[in-house]
């Protein structure tokens, strides 16, 4: 079970990533935001809610969690964070989730 979570997660870290920007400042990434889109990449929801909330409360910015969501086709199988455009900071922190997110919702899953 454990390691289906561990692939869960890491297959969802690159369906999160994507390249691209706007000029206007677009609204705060929300927690539910995330989720919707982990939910989008096939995540069960009550991993996905659990996920979410250790995306965001690792601290990754507004503009990392923005490039997480932001689910480009073309760029769905990015699996290098920082050449899809996060900084070097938030994907650490992403990586950081990733790890913790094994423990933290292994049981929600459930």
């Amino acid at each position: 079970m454990r390691i289906s979570l561990l692939a869960a997660v890491l297959v969802a870290l690159p369906l999160l990533a994507a390249c691209g920007g706007s000029g206007d400042k677009p609204a705060d990434v929300t927690q539910a935001d995330v989720s919707k889109s982990l939910q989008a990449g096939g995540l069960e929801a009550k991993f996905a809610d659990c996920a979410a909330k250790v995306f965001v409360d690792q601290g990754i910015s507004q503009d990392g969690l923005r490039r997480m969501i932001k689910n480009d086709a073309k760029s769905g199988n990015v699996t290098d964070m920082e050449s899809a455009g996060m900084s070097k900071d938030d994907t650490d922190k992403a990586q950081a989730a990733a790890t913790k997110i094994v423990t933290a919702c292994m049981q929600s899953a459930q």
